[in-house]
């Protein structure tokens, strides 16, 4: 810590640098990566990523959201300076993970015996736990590669003197990006979304059961003996036809 104020503490921040410090952000967390302006981002060749080509760090862009690895963790957001959110390593999108070590700019000790024309050794690193559930993760058709988010350049206008907070940035998000994350695999099928944006696979609640009656079937008020006509009755419903329109439960990878 003393090392990093001596190399950081004294020296103004330009726009392609970094600051890296310790603290709390409310909501996410912090990861000690500040980011005075919107970064430079490059695309990684054959990837639907870009990656932040003149920072000292970590960071991507896939699908609409920003991605940093901070020592062993991944962190994503919808702003380039934050607020992030911790991503379990099962979270990961795939081709994130699949980016070759020779595009983090600031990359682990555990990457160092590494090939940096490949991608990190994840299964390795995590176990083999890990390798199970995303199995596959590192093969795919590469004549088939996705193409690539939109950049979010409306953020150009929001260096940290202007930086919104994360209510605004859900405001100017709406406004200027329409764009909606649709990669396919693991990540879209159950992913964590930031607060305030909808979930990548929204599905129709289910009307409220009737019970087998309709609204009409019901017994007049003031005559309870009164008959129910035959034809307003309704069969009620099997197991399976009234469990047919309920949203199902999520389920784990794997």
């Amino acid at each position: 810590m003393l090392a990093a104020c001596v190399l950081f503490g004294g020296s103004a921040l330009a726009v392609a640098q970094v600051r890296f410090g310790i603290g709390v952000a409310v909501p996410g967390v912090s990861i000690g990566i500040n980011i005075p302006a919107y970064p430079e981002l490059a695309p990684v060749p054959g990837y639907p990523v870009y990656y932040a080509s003149r920072l000292d760090a970590n960071l991507f862009f896939y699908d609409g959201l920003y991605w940093a690895l901070v020592g062993d963790d991944w962190y994503y957001s919808t702003w380039y300076d934050g607020p992030w959110y911790l991503a379990q390593p099962e979270l990961v999108p795939d081709f994130v993970l699949r980016v070759p070590i020779l595009y983090y700019r600031r990359p682990p000790p555990y990457f160092m015996h590494w090939n940096r024309a490949a991608a990190p050794r994840w299964g390795e690193h995590w176990g083999r736990g890990w390798e199970q559930r995303r199995r596959g993760w590192d093969t795919w058709n590469r004549r088939a590669v996705p193409p690539r988010a939109p950049l979010p350049g409306y953020q150009r206008q929001y260096p940290h003197g202007r930086y919104p907070g994360p209510q605004q940035q859900r405001n100017l998000e709406n406004r200027y990006y329409r764009y909606q994350p649709g990669a396919p695999g693991l990540w879209r099928r159950n992913p964590p979304p930031p607060p305030g944006r909808p979930s990548f696979e929204r599905r129709p609640e289910a009307p409220p059961q009737s019970h087998g009656r309709t609204p009409g079937a019901m017994q007049p008020r003031g005559n309870p003996k009164a008959p129910v006509r035959q034809e307003e009755r309704k069969p009620p419903q099997s197991r399976g036809e009234a469990d047919r329109g309920r949203r199902p439960h999520d389920r784990p990878p794997g």
